[in-house]
């Protein structure tokens, strides 16, 4: 985001030269947006720092296009234990990678049964990653699951957290890594109509309603608005 950093200057330095007096610019650039929005919680925590905004403009590489909307992100670390033992007697231990296997499968099947929204989709599960065991002629005693989970505006983060962990049972401990809520604008504001009419001059053609999948400092900020 340097690039999108530097336009994002030269554009309030800009625009504070033809403003008309209507409204004031913030210009925020917080660190730690992509693994958990840190720096837009700091500034959230500060109080009243930002003061309230009229609408807020998130910097991405969308090409110009404006997006109204994307969906929130739980990330999740699945622990499972066990007993170690030596390999040669794996009767005499408790393996965490089979438990895992089992989660994962688990997972793979699971079923949010919420509604798709209108334009962000429904919500979707990934599991990226999986590590365990210390070496291969050992039960393993503990494995970790990595999952991924894009929550819609509309989904409560805390729910489904607390839905996920009944589903796959005492077996496994879920910790929370990152926890942000998606963020939806009503496409016929009329704050968003008139960026729609600006862009549509750029564009060459009007915009069409449209959104990220992925998560940004939004997500903190929206309370603001």
């Amino acid at each position: 985001m340097k690039g999108g950093v530097a336009a994002m200057v030269i554009a309030a330095l800009t625009m504070s030269k033809i403003s008309r007096g209507k409204a004031g610019i913030t210009l925020i650039i917080a660190a730690g947006e992509e693994t958990g929005c840190q720096g837009a919680y700091h500034l959230a925590k500060l109080g009243n720092v930002l003061g309230k905004a009229g609408a807020i403009v998130v910097g991405e590489p969308t090409s110009n296009y404006p997006l109204v909307g994307h969906k929130g992100a739980l990330w999740l670390e699945a622990h499972t234990t066990g007993v170690t033992a030596h390999a040669s007697m794996p009767e005499q231990g408790v393996n965490a990678i089979y438990k895992a296997a089992h989660a994962v499968a688990k997972l793979q099947k699971y079923n949010f049964n919420v509604l798709s929204h209108p334009f962000l989709g429904p919500p979707t599960l990934n599991v990226g990653t999986i590590s365990g065991g210390v070496n291969i002629n050992s039960v393993p005693d503990k494995a970790v699951i990595g999952v991924d989970i894009r929550t819609i505006p509309g989904q409560d983060n805390n729910k489904v957290y607390e839905e996920l962990q009944f589903y796959l049972g005492n077996e496994v401990e879920l910790k929370r890594i990152v926890d942000v809520g998606g963020v939806s604008t009503d496409p016929q504001n009329d704050w968003v109509q008139q960026v729609f009419e600006v862009m549509e001059k750029l564009l060459q053609e009007r915009p069409l309603v449209s959104r990220a999948t992925y998560f940004t400092d939004a997500s903190v900020l929206n309370p603001c608005f």
